[in-house]
């Protein structure tokens, strides 16, 4: 091996290395457009079957049928909002009853009893947070400057909202309408001979990818229904409503149950602000904590480990290394698509790159 060899060698790895950079560059530029592309093919998964049905049953045009279809999903998504709409009304009927005085004499009851379970005197307390000077580092630090980039980040939360919504539904609409359009469109890019690969690699990943969503609404069905009795029990208003808004932050991996569940138990304890804190609010949020804790235990040594391993026939610590690292790279979306992402991506290298070594073991399971 020659000084000419090796130096092609370490320009070709160089390049390789460039282009892999530069790929993950560009992908983390337009992180929102595959987002919209992911929930739009996810979208026209689930409405595919009711567009068949309306075509083979009754008859429809194809175009008439992906119309009807749409506004039917349309009318659900607008629906699950509209369920939202008591559950603010109460809640802020609850603040409007808010005792402050007595909020404040029940704070202070507990936080006595705190420090008399501690042996702790007041006194002592005192002396520590004015040598910790937590309360001047406190107001130093308090900017109310917030509060205007609070409500322009709420401006342009809802600005990139509807353009996603808007982008989502559009895209749908052209992936219902020509189900093979997408498929059509990577075709371009690959040579003749591999197009039957290829075919063979989207068929399993939609395979694959329909068998996990069905798993996923397995997953919020269980965890709906567990925290739908809990709530029931403690005799929390609007319970159906906030089991599906906090078992619907599941789908977000890791973060979204703590997510759920702080939200689960802020509005049982502002469900019940006229009753005594120390003997309604904070047993009923404890009840509540149990219940939260109970559809976790069953979500994690459960739900989770059939739906990764029987459908996207991942090992659990591979799943946990991807969402981590698509976490650090794309944020919460990355979180969202780096399961169905990475299968497509195993699906796709056993079916062009099946002689390497390091992807037989790392696609044996498929």
């Amino acid at each position: 091996m020659n000084a000419k060899t090796i130096a092609n060698g370490i320009l070709w790895a160089v390049a390789i290395m460039v282009g892999v950079v530069l790929l993950g560059w560009f992908f983390y530029k337009i992180q929102s457009v595959l987002a919209y592309l992911a929930i739009a093919a996810v979208l026209a998964l689930l409405g595919r079957p009711i567009v068949m049905f309306l075509r083979r049953k009754l008859k429809f045009p194809n175009t008439l049928a992906v119309v009807v279809t749409m506004v039917f999903m349309l009318c659900i998504f607008l629906g699950i909002l509209a369920l939202f709409i008591p559950l603010i009304a109460e809640q802020s009927k609850n603040l409007s009853l808010l005792d402050i005085e007595a909020l404040k004499g029940d704070l202070n009851t507990l936080y006595l009893q705190t420090l008399d379970y501690f042996g702790a005197s007041t006194g002592s307390f005192n002396s520590l947070l004015e040598e910790s000077k937590i309360e001047e580092n406190f107001l130093n630090g308090l900017d109310l400057g917030f509060i205007p980039n609070f409500l322009n980040s709420f401006v342009n939360a809802l600005s990139n909202f509807s353009i996603g919504l808007f982008s989502v539904l559009f895209i749908s609409f052209f992936f219902l309408k020509d189900s093979k359009l997408m498929q059509n469109g990577i075709l371009t890019f690959v040579p003749d001979n591999k197009e039957s690969n290829l075919v063979k690699s989207i068929d399993k990943i939609n395979n694959l990818l329909s068998r996990y969503f069905a798993g996923i609404l397995l997953q919020l069905f269980i965890l709906f229904v567990i925290y739908t009795i809990a709530l029931l029990i403690v005799g929390v208003e609007n319970a159906i409503v906030i089991a599906f808004l906090c078992a619907l932050f599941n789908i977000i991996p890791y973060i979204g149950p703590i997510i759920g569940g702080v939200t689960m138990i802020t509005l049982t304890m502002t469900s019940f602000l006229d009753a005594d804190f120390s003997t309604v609010i904070l047993p009923k949020a404890m009840y509540v904590l149990i219940g939260l804790t109970i559809g976790q235990l069953i979500d994690n040594f459960f739900s989770q480990p059939f739906i990764f391993s029987k459908s996207v026939k991942s090992h659990p610590l591979e799943i946990f290394l991807i969402i981590i690292i698509a976490g650090l790279l794309f944020g919460i979306v990355g979180m969202v698509v780096a399961v169905p992402g990475y299968t497509a991506i195993k699906v796709i290298l056993k079916e062009f790159l099946a002689d390497y070594s390091f992807v037989k073991k790392l696609t044996k399971n498929l």
